[in-house]
């Protein structure tokens, strides 16, 4: 069995401001640093850290785990928000592109970006490839983004959840075991 740690990235300034922060590689701002540390004092250990290529979860894959150079994966960016990139909500509000995807339940192509079937893959294999380094007994850190913890817990987790019901926020965690190609969270 694999012990293994999904942790959101602490927040930006972007995330602060509700906005769709896929591609733009923004830094941790202080509220995130503050999140980030604070997540440090729990004392989390891993044997292995591997981090979506964005700014904000290197730096907040190097707070938390500083003896461990975290190994990085393009397959766990977050997702390609395309036209709606750096936006929020109301700014998209009379936008008929995005009440469609909004309306689709957001599982929709996003103009300019991709699906959330497309990220739901890209992370699986990404997170499948991460794992051929890790051997039981040892533990993995996952030093991603929210889409990308979602989509790698709806396609392996248990108890089965949809994509949406394992949101966590910037600068926390989830634990959980992995055997036999599931993950068993608690």
């Amino acid at each position: 069995m694999k012990d293994l740690i999904f942790i959101r990235h602490g927040a930006t300034a972007g995330n602060l401001e509700r906005r769709y922060i896929g591609r733009t590689d923004e830094p941790l701002c202080p509220k995130g640093i503050k999140q980030v540390m604070r997540l440090k004092e729990r004392g989390l250990s891993a044997d292995f850290v591997f981090s979506s290529p964005m700014r904000r979860a290197l730096e907040t894959a190097k707070l938390l785990f500083p003896k461990n150079e975290p190994a990085v994966f393009y397959g766990f960016r977050e997702t390609d928000f395309g036209i709606f990139e750096g936006k929020t909500a109301d700014e998209l509000s009379g936008s008929t592109e995005y009440r469609a995807w909004v309306e689709s339940g957001c599982l929709s192509t996003i103009p300019g970006g991709e699906s959330i079937e497309s990220l739901k893959k890209r992370c699986v294999k990404a997170f499948d490839e991460a794992l051929n380094s890790v051997t039981d007994g040892e533990t993995a850190a996952f030093v991603v983004h929210g889409g990308v913890i979602m989509a790698i817990l709806e396609a392996r987790a248990v108890p089965k959840r949809n994509f949406y019901a394992y949101h966590i926020k910037n600068g926390e965690y989830i634990r959980g075991t992995y055997k036999d190609g599931t993950i068993y969270l608690g």
